[in-house]
């Protein structure tokens, strides 16, 4: 399964996709698609009983409330066999999605957007709709494969931990010592993700934290480190507020089994 956002959006990289399928691997994949007037003018054709709620990786209906509090639904529909997709990799499929937009999203509508209401998306995939994924019942259906490619935001999330953890500023001119900064920021990342996934994993307010936010409440800890007869004790502050997390942390860490 291969999955790119936008910048798959050209014949090239689609063809190419496509001819990794060999008689001993079968490769899939979900991608971006840039919108354009004919795409608008397709999707305008599509009558309202076309459009299904989209779904949140959990399997939950995925909605937002809305300016006004009320709770609004994300909606998908195929658009496959409306829209010509003459000189395209064969069996590719196109899904639409489309949500209520934002303030924020207002000054990037297009007349077409603005004058329906609704800001749209649309993924490119050669998924079968209906065969699916191989042992994934349901995955042909357009709210899993939508639900399949936003899950694809991880990715960037990860890789704006990896530049908040220090590939955001390399430190010098020369290649290797660049090449030595990336490779230990991306060891640095993993770490982060291991000790969230790993030691707090119950702690809402860290579980999904930055790794600014991991540095400042269970990182900089206030405490105190003395030896005596050859033993180290880490003395913690008891009216800092993470301390119990640390110690749950610090418990969970010796009780992982050691590395063969």
């Amino acid at each position: 399964m291969v999955r790119i956002d936008g910048a798959a959006f050209s014949h090239d990289v689609l063809d190419h996709l496509q001819t990794l399928t060999t008689s001993r691997r079968r490769v899939r994949w979900v991608t971006g698609w840039a919108i354009n007037a004919t795409d608008e003018q397709v999707i305008a054709l599509l009558p309202e009983m076309v459009w299904t709620a989209a779904l949140r990786q959990d399997g939950g209906v995925h909605e937002i409330k809305g300016p006004d509090g009320e709770w609004l639904t994300y909606q998908v529909a195929e658009l496959t066999g409306v829209r010509d997709l003459t000189g395209w990799p064969r069996g590719m499929r196109l899904i639409v999605r489309r949500v209520k937009p934002s303030r924020r999203d207002a000054k990037k509508l297009t007349a077409f957007e603005k004058r329906t209401g609704w800001r749209y998306q649309i993924i490119a995939t050669n998924i079968p709709a209906h065969h699916g994924l191989s042992g994934v019942p349901g995955s042909g259906q357009v709210w899993f494969v939508d639900a399949l490619y936003r899950d694809h935001a991880e990715v960037e999330d990860r890789v704006k931990a990896i530049k908040r953890v220090g590939l955001g500023l390399l430190p010098s001119k020369s290649w290797q010592l660049n090449a030595a900064w990336v490779l230990a920021a991306t060891i640095a990342a993993d770490l982060d993700a291991w000790t969230r996934l790993l030691l707090l994993h119950d702690e809402p307010e860290l579980a999904a934290a930055q790794p600014e936010t991991i540095r400042m409440k269970l990182y900089r800890l206030p405490a105190r480190l003395t030896a005596h007869a050859r033993r180290r004790t880490l003395h913690l502050d008891r009216t800092w507020p993470w301390t119990a997390t640390f110690t749950t942390a610090w418990q969970r860490a010796h009780q992982l089994p050691a590395l063969t």
